[in-house]
């Protein structure tokens, strides 16, 4: 007798449906990882929600999701000192490797935009606190 499983893939019915905003997260979430990437730039209105406490992972990322393929529109900050357009590079082939390995969807295009340059903060140099002089005693 021939062990078959129930669920055979041949006999599966129904359809996966990604909602935009996981489209988005995965695409931040690969931007992100990306060495020169300083984040992403939103719209003010998605600046409010920041400053409310809510974290906007879908900040700056515009996707349009079909049934077997996407498109990605991203608005990036670079780090001063990078090229830009390795960055971007970069930043186009993670986020379509993100996308493809976790949903299956074909990416058709990962589209930057370069918002602005942030330059490092120079770190202060703080001294290190002088040890207490002892207390004079009273004798």
């Amino acid at each position: 007798m021939e062990y078959k499983p129930v669920n055979d893939a041949n006999e599966m019915s129904g359809k996966v449906v990604f909602a935009e905003d996981v489209v988005a997260t995965i695409a931040s979430l690969a931007a992100a990882e990306v060495e020169g990437v300083y984040g992403m730039s939103g719209t003010t209105f998605e600046g409010i929600g920041e400053k409310l406490g809510k974290k906007n992972y879908t900040k700056g990322v515009k996707v349009e999701v079909g049934s077997v393929e996407c498109a990605v529109d991203m608005t990036l900050i670079v780090k001063y000192g990078y090229r830009i357009q390795e960055v971007c590079q970069n930043v186009q082939n993670s986020v379509k490797d993100a996308i493809e390995t976790m949903t299956g969807l074909k990416v058709v295009e990962v589209n930057i935009s370069v918002n602005s340059v942030v330059f490092a903060e120079e770190k202060k140099i703080e001294e290190a606190p002088k040890p207490a002089e002892p207390a004079n005693r009273v004798k």
